[in-house]
């Protein structure tokens, strides 16, 4: 991070913060459309300040976004269209109050500015990828995405070719993403070292310059599992409102993650050919590895689905089995990980993690995993019901599990100490 651009951007002004930032997004070639929305709701923001020159910051932010985000089911005027993103705009403008600049979260490759003569190798390097090394497509266009950052990187360095790179230009990109987590920088790093290798044996780059990136080493059971306590679950299934199509559906949804371990990208991408009813069985090919997986359709699952698919899910021609609320009621977007709907159940039945935690589909996934190992399920079957390649990814939850196990235990301690 540039110190001196975050304390500028710290000193700002609201008024200021708002001009810099839709200077910020103009730069990075942000649509007139896009600009106009953002312009609108960082003026909103301004007008709610009744004291002259305010600073931003994170709590006006939150008490902002708190007065006027729209909560699920409300029903939205016309004029009051602005506050559909209102949660982001106020994320972006935090953002650069924070870091000092701004980046896109989904990058249209082509309005990233790369610079023209780097933008063949790019391209041949994207058709290598597809061709050679048979990515899949959400992986290929995620990688071509972070190098056509990196790219234009160069450009604000003033490096019009790739003959012209400098290994301080490399380290001055990674120092340029402070704030990403080290397993995303990882990836990041691993993408720009194998494109620059690309490049070199084309010819492209006359000197190997792989070396100067660092490796960023990221513990494989560093993380724990984010695991819900077994009542929590109970109160979040009980709390869906199972009479109305978004509670149909809801509730479907919940119990593919935390009874079946589905992934949220599974679930999302789930067609109505998917399920065997003669034999109970639901068959899919999972999205992340591209292997088929087979698990047993439980009743209380089967039912679920067949009350949404009868009673909750609109008349189209998808195939998918879940769809937007809404018209014209399509499939959920590929970058949709589904958050939205554990949390409003979550909100609704008051829900609170003993400590700071994730909270979306995924951690219902996670809590499954460590129920069937509490229960003494073995390692071989927990993998085969997650659909992971090894018992590897695996092992990781029985760390879970003695961290939960520990939790508990100071528990008791902190009661004993009350009963003293």
């Amino acid at each position: 991070m540039d110190q001196t651009n975050h304390q500028f951007a710290c000193d700002l002004s609201l008024d200021a913060l708002v001009a810099n930032a839709l200077t910020e997004l103009e730069r990075l070639g942000y649509s007139r459309r896009s600009l106009r929305r953002y312009r609108s709701i960082w003026q909103h923001l301004i007008s709610s300040q009744s004291a002259p020159d305010v600073r931003y910051s994170d709590d006006l932010g939150t008490r902002f976004v708190e007065t006027h985000r729209i909560h699920d089911g409300e029903p939205v005027a016309p004029q009051d269209r602005w506050r559909r993103h209102v949660v982001f705009a106020v994320k972006v403008l935090g953002t650069l109050a924070r870091d000092g600049r701004i980046e896109r979260s989904r990058t249209d490759v082509q309005k990233i500015g790369v610079p023209p003569a780097m933008k063949k190798p790019l391209r041949d390097f994207e058709q290598y990828c597809s061709d050679r090394l048979f990515l899949r497509p959400s992986t290929l266009n995620l990688r071509i995405k972070e190098l056509a950052i990196f790219l234009a990187f160069l450009r604000t360095r003033d490096i019009q070719s790739l003959d012209q790179l400098q290994p301080a230009d490399l380290t001055a990109f990674v120092a340029f993403r402070p704030r990403l987590k080290p397993k995303t920088l990882s990836r990041i790093v691993s993408d720009v070292r194998s494109f620059l290798r690309f490049v070199t044996l084309r010819g492209i780059l006359h000197r190997d310059l792989t070396h100067v990136l660092p490796t960023i080493r990221v513990p494989r059971d560093a993380a724990i599992p984010a695991v819900w306590d077994p009542e929590l679950v109970v109160r979040l299934l009980e709390v869906v409102d199972r009479s109305s199509p978004r509670g149909k559906r809801d509730y479907a949804i919940l119990l593919l993650a935390c009874r079946l371990g589905l992934r949220a990208g599974d679930i999302r991408a789930l067609t109505l050919d998917a399920f065997n009813w003669e034999a109970d069985l639901i068959e899919f090919t999972q999205s992340k590895t591209g292997t088929p997986l087979q698990l047993p359709l439980t009743e209380e699952v089967g039912e679920a689905l067949i009350d949404y698919l009868k009673s909750g899910r609109p008349q189209t021609n998808y195939r998918e089995v879940f769809l937007t609320l809404n018209p014209p009621f399509a499939p959920f977007a590929e970058h949709n990980n589904l958050y939205h709907i554990v949390t409003y159940w979550r909100q609704l039945a008051g829900i609170q993690f003993r400590s700071p935690q994730h909270g979306g589909l995924h951690s219902l996934r996670h809590t499954l995993a460590t129920q069937l190992l509490r229960a003494e399920t073995p390692f071989h079957v927990i993998s085969e019901i997650l659909g992971h390649a090894t018992t590897a990814s695996t092992l990781i939850y029985a760390k879970a599990d003695v961290e939960a196990l520990r939790g508990a235990a100071l528990d008791t301690e902190e009661v004993g100490d009350d009963r003293r």
